[in-house]
């Protein structure tokens, strides 16, 4: 009687183990973004969170504390820009108050291309609008080789 009772809570204890392993593997989420898109989206997330915590006008001094996160062709288009006012990195000079990194398309293991959606919120609006950025690895390192609106 006694071995009988045992091979009982014995039997209930692995039904327990086995039950607490299946719910904790499906309670995983697969990663289904590409190792490009995850690469580009963390240099963008990056990026975007240095840009918003400092000055957004385009300056000299701006392009190169930034510099580590751009392509050296970015780099040289930025600085021969003369646009004084208008920031390259959201395509304004009425310079939104957050962002948030949305989807990312991928079809080369080195390039990514994300939404960024750009936030306005104030007293007298709420508005967003979205540019894309376009990474690139390059010498084994991912950077920001475009923004278009």
């Amino acid at each position: 009687m006694r071995k009988a009772k045992n091979k009982i809570i014995n039997l209930a204890l692995l039904c327990c183990v086995l039950q607490i392993t299946l719910t904790a593997n499906s309670c995983s989420v697969p990663n289904l973004e590409t190792p490009s898109c995850t690469a580009g989206r963390d240099v963008v997330k990056r990026f975007y969170s240095f840009h918003f915590g400092n000055d957004m006008r385009p300056s000299p001094e701006n392009l190169e504390s930034r510099a580590s996160f751009l392509t050296s062709g970015l780099k040289s288009s930025l600085a021969a820009s003369t646009d004084e006012t208008r920031d390259y990195f959201t395509g304004t000079d009425n310079y939104p108050k957050a962002f948030r990194v949305g989807q990312c398309t991928s079809l080369e293991d080195n390039q990514a291309t994300l939404q960024v959606l750009l936030l306005w919120h104030d007293e007298t609006r709420d508005a967003q609008r979205v540019v894309h950025v376009e990474t690139k690895l390059v010498d084994s390192k991912w950077l920001i080789d475009k923004v278009t609106n």
